[in-house]
């Protein structure tokens, strides 16, 4: 992508967490999360690119949000892809909590993975473990091989893990074998991030998340160097069996089957990121592990953004000074 293309992404991003700031504590997330969306769309439209979202929040039917296959831009300049979650981190957004962002990936076009909204099992670690991890083994046999590449104890190690009831058994595995374990509410970009910074305490990401929230971190992980392992799951696999589950399902095998997708394949950062041309924007919404958050006075509007660049191999830390009419 041109370098002055990628100058202007980490605005949509800042546009998103500003709108999404705006309804910060008001315990109303999906006004917050339709804010976002459509500051996230007219950024987006403005710029001269022909972007197509692959994954997102919804489908065409669920507007307002950037739907899967929505075109974006004015449909001049290059073809790229874009995964985008306009607020990670709803709920937290909702109740005024910590490490709420706004963020995308952007790449060429046919280069990130296509796939329905619905859940993902994520295996993440930083560049020191690459190539040690496989979701074919157990999460206990994969925590073995990362604490040997890092030349650390088990009791050394530290997993981060949304803390859902879905992950109970786990986490109670993982104190088991005597790993240290930090838990998050919500939204695990961050946490995916942070194993790849070795100032941060991070060696693992596991659980099981959003996809849309895991093709995006696996442009950030490609390029930061690191590694990462996925697989789409059904609602019915990951919350149990009921009508309302059972049907959700249904259609999601439908959508991955006319995708070329199969549920419960491994899929590796090749098949998620194919590209190191990829582009991640990050903007915090609320003070946060990675950002800081949106700070707002009389007379300005303060955002934290992070660019990450996979084909210059470039962070940018970005803080912005908008100052109001008054």
């Amino acid at each position: 992508m041109k370098h002055t293309l990628t100058q202007q992404f980490y605005r949509v991003t800042e546009a998103a967490a500003v709108a999404g700031f705006k309804w910060l504590g008001r315990g109303d997330k999906n006004h917050a999360d339709g804010a976002a969306v459509a500051a996230m769309r007219q950024q987006l439209n403005a710029m001269p690119i022909d972007g197509t979202i692959v994954i997102g929040e919804g489908e065409i039917d669920d507007a307002p949000m950037l739907y899967i296959g929505e075109k974006v831009g004015q449909s001049s300049g290059e073809r790229i892809d874009i995964a985008v979650d306009p607020i990670e981190g709803t709920r937290m957004t909702a109740l005024g909590q910590s490490n709420a962002l706004s963020v995308m990936a952007v790449a060429e076009a046919g280069t990130l993975l296509h796939a329905p909204d619905m859940y993902m099992e994520k295996l993440i670690v930083g560049p020191a473990a690459k190539g040690t991890i496989n979701l074919h083994l157990s999460l206990e046999e994969n925590l073995k091989l990362i604490s040997q590449a890092l030349q650390k104890s088990l009791s050394d190690l530290t997993v981060s893990i949304l803390d859902k009831p879905r992950h109970t058994p786990v986490i109670a595995a993982l104190y088991k074998l005597g790993v240290r374990v930090f838990t998050f509410p919500d939204g695990d970009v961050s946490a995916s991030l942070l194993t790849c910074f070795p100032d941060q305490p991070i060696d693992v990401m596991y659980g099981i998340g959003g996809a849309p929230e895991g093709v995006i971190s696996a442009a950030a992980i490609r390029a930061l160097g690191g590694d990462m392992h996925a697989r789409l799951l059904t609602r019915e696999q990951v919350k149990g069996t009921s009508a309302e589950h059972q049907q959700a399902s249904r259609e999601e095998v439908r959508r991955c089957q006319a995708m070329g997708l199969t549920i419960g394949q491994v899929l590796r950062l090749d098949d998620l990121a194919k590209s190191d041309n990829v582009l991640f924007s990050a903007t915090g919404i609320t003070d946060g592990d990675l950002l800081k958050g949106v700070e707002a006075s009389e007379s300005s509007i303060t955002t934290h953004s992070l660019v990450i660049d996979g084909q210059r191999q470039t962070q940018q830390w970005i803080k912005t000074v908008n100052r109001l009419a008054l």
